[in-house]
């Protein structure tokens, strides 16, 4: 006999299964009414498409030439540019192009507002990424704000004249969105890392370099770049600035000789093998010249942050008589920026940026980077944006930047890639997979079918949303398209006013020299050892005060440095590779 629950339960699920029903009929009857309307439009534009053909025909007919406002690739376009439209200042990089046509009223654009949020330009040699960059540079500087430039290859020295106008030249630039193009030179400085270039000698001391950054020049490895830390940090709390390579190279020699060994002892337990691998480091980063990297006076980071004339005044940084060192150069210009890191104010989102770093062949920096480097890279990435500083990555694949890196980058400007290898299709993947989703372009294809002079583009928006990717052709740069020579950038260079200021050497007082009149007063103090009694022997001559101190071990390794840093200054005279 069935229960009452029992009767309501089926009746429960009776209704349950009518009301499904119900729904499923009335979701069914809703597709046919929307299919029904969607057919009827359907047969509404194709009669209307008919009766308008004959028109369009006469149309052809008369301006053969002329494009269809409805044409696929037309619309396409400019749905991609109404991406790019915004209300602020901007920077014109470009127009769209679709199915190898240039729209040259679409426009392709990165917002002066997220230029603080970083970016990337990336290609082959010789795709562009020069010119790109040269581009970038000009129009930043003609909006008031201030670049530094990574000019390893010292390409980029064209920026200070006006360039050369031509037929080639005037009719890329109408077709992508410059019709009012003219030659024109921007304020730059011409710098060089050390003494050794030919642009302003520009330098940074041991101490605020610091041990990270002068571990990865020195290709120390994670225990090593530990050590240097414990010794510079002995260094600071004894009183020893470190200002240049000798003082460092002093402090290690004296913890290591048998007056120092007892402190060596007291700072962690440092090895003095361990310590001996840097000191040997050091001796060849100053055999290569590197030593002129590191003095006084020091780079002044307000001295980047310059407007001249309405226009920010372009840094170009050259690597000089340093090629055998490009890790050192690119190194150094990682502690440019940490440096303004620490000593700009914080001032969140602007109109435009405050600066602009741009770090050529950006691969350098990161090639056998430790740890704790890349930490420091990442960190400085991501906050110095609050600063009002933005940081352009140049190199060849994106693969080359860390992906904790890459992921600030909120700019990308991809060149063409080449697949020629196994190792380049799966980079060329990679970088497919880090661009927004386009139903416009096959991008894998696309990316290796770009020309010099295009680019694959997707920025942040002014809401800090990604643009819809483009396939643009870029903007030809303003100003020259060529070197100005070394003599043209060393007139410049020796006519700026940053000369008086950086162009001669400082050497005070530090470490070296502390050592060296401390070594020589505990030489003064040492007593007479007592005579021996028993049999007379024939007495030794007394040492001579001088004698004490050129015996004393320690200062016998002073004097050795000393005499390597002298014999390679000599070297440089005999054969005809002295000093600027």
């Amino acid at each position: 006999m069935t229960t009452p629950q029992e009767k309501a339960a089926a009746a429960r699920k009776a209704a349950e299964e009518a009301a499904r029903i119900a729904a499923e009929a009335v979701a069914a009857a809703d597709a046919a009414e929307k299919e029904a309307a969607e057919q009827e439009a359907a047969d509404k534009a194709a009669a209307e498409a008919k009766a308008d053909a004959p028109a369009k025909a006469a149309d052809g007919k008369a301006d053969s030439g002329s494009a269809d406002a409805g044409a696929p690739d037309e619309v396409a376009a400019q749905g991609i540019a109404a991406g790019y439209a915004f209300e602020g200042l901007a920077l014109e990089l470009g127009t769209v192009m679709v199915d190898g046509k240039v729209h040259p009223d679409a426009r392709v654009r990165i917002p002066m507002k997220t230029m603080n949020r970083h970016g990337l330009i990336a290609g082959a040699t010789g795709t562009g990424k020069t010119k790109t960059v040269q581009g970038i540079a000009e129009q930043l500087s003609a909006a008031g704000v201030p670049v530094v430039v990574a000019d390893i290859k010292g390409d980029l020295s064209g920026l200070a004249q006006p360039g050369q106008s031509n037929d080639k030249i005037l009719t890329r630039a109408q077709e992508t969105g410059d019709p009012d193009w003219k030659p024109s030179g921007f304020p730059c400085e011409f710098v060089s890392l050390g003494t050794e270039g030919i642009g302003v000698p520009i330098r940074a001391t041991i101490t605020s370099f610091g041990p990270i950054l002068l571990s990865k020049v020195l290709g120390l490895n994670e225990t090593q770049e530990s050590t240097l830390g414990l010794i510079f940090h002995w260094s600071d709390q004894n009183g020893f600035p470190l200002l240049d390579l000798k003082d460092l190279r002093a402090v290690i020699q004296f913890l290591t000789s048998p007056e120092g060994k007892e402190e060596l002892k007291g700072i962690g337990g440092v090895s003095a093998t361990t310590a001996g691998v840097i000191l040997r480091a050091l001796v060849n980063l100053e055999a290569d010249g590197g030593d002129t990297f590191f003095g006084e006076p020091e780079l002044d980071p307000a001295d980047l942050l310059r407007v001249a004339g309405g226009q920010g005044v372009i840094t170009l940084f050259e690597l000089g008589a340093q090629a055998s060192r490009p890790q050192m150069f690119s190194t150094f210009l990682m502690w440019v920026l940490a440096d303004l890191f620490q000593t700009l104010p914080e001032i969140g989102d602007m109109d435009k940026p405050k600066l602009v770093f741009i770090f050529d062949e950006a691969h350098l920096l990161f090639t056998g980077a430790s740890k704790a480097f890349l930490q420091q890279v990442e960190q400085t990435v991501k906050l110095i944006r609050s600063k009002g500083v933005g940081v352009f990555f140049c190199t060849q694949l994106p693969t080359d930047i860390p992906n904790a890196v890459l992921s600030q980058l909120g700019a990308r400007v991809q060149h063409a890639l080449r697949a020629f290898t196994p190792e380049d299709q799966a980079a060329l993947s990679k970088t497919v997979r880090t661009y927004p989703k386009t139903a416009t372009y096959d991008l894998e294809k696309a990316l290796t079918s770009l020309g010099i002079g295009e680019a694959v583009v997707t920025v942040l928006s002014e809401k800090g949303a990604p643009t819809p990717v483009a396939w643009a052709r870029m903007q030809p740069p303003r100003s020259l398209m060529d070197t100005i020579g070394d003599d043209g950038i060393r007139s410049k260079a020796q006519q700026s006013t940053l000369y008086s200021k950086y162009g001669q050497t400082i050497d005070r007082q530090s470490a070296y020299e502390i050592l060296a009149e401390k070594l020589a007063k505990a030489a003064e103090e040492t007593p007479e050892p007592a005579p021996s009694r028993g049999r007379a022997k024939a007495q030794p001559v007394d040492e001579s005060m001088a004698e004490k101190i050129v015996n004393n071990t320690a200062f016998k390794n002073f004097l050795r440095s000393a005499a390597t840093v002298a014999g390679r200054e000599i070297g440089r005279s005999i054969f005809g590779t002295r000093k600027r």
